[in-house]
């Protein structure tokens, strides 16, 4: 199952670039032998800063076709990492080929295409940086690939 990070924002290089990179090593790494990844992002920029409706058109084009969305939001629900492994583990064995997890900009995602999405995940109460929620999803799915896979890394 190929996963999409559709993301609002450029990130330039520095230490949440780093992270985000090493843990999408880690997840490639780890998940190939479980049928998970590999990952990628795809940026998107609105550069003349029309809000969060040109944001949504921007994601729809990034979002692979077909994909099963999934979007980042502080509505969404509030998982754990093993219960997060495990959904991840129901897509990929439901035949869901494309994974496309959707993080917004400063402003969050247009109604309209979280309305789309199949399934919707928050990081808490708290609102999150995006760049940092970039982070946050990385490790995630690493902590998931290594929980399906029986690794030492995720610690109950």
């Amino acid at each position: 199952m190929r996963v999409h990070l559709c993301v609002v924002g450029r990130l330039r290089s520095g230490p949440e670039a780093t992270l985000i990179d090493d843990y999408l090593t880690r997840f490639d790494r780890t998940g190939r032998a479980l049928g998970l990844g590999p990952a990628k992002v795809i940026e998107v920029e609105d550069k003349k800063s029309r809000g969060m409706g040109a944001e949504a058109d921007l994601l729809r084009k990034a979002i692979p076709s077909g994909s099963k969305l999934v979007v980042m939001d502080e509505r969404g629900k509030l998982m754990t990492s093993p219960d997060f492994a495990d959904k991840m583990a129901g897509w990929r064995d439901t035949g869901t080929q494309d994974l496309a997890f959707v993080i917004g900009g400063a402003d969050g995602i247009d109604p309209s295409l979280r309305a789309e999405a199949a399934f919707a995940i928050s990081f808490g109460k708290m609102v999150w940086p995006h760049m940092l929620v970039r982070v946050m999803l990385t490790e995630q799915l690493y902590r998931a690939a290594s929980i399906l896979s029986n690794a030492p890394y995720h610690r109950e």
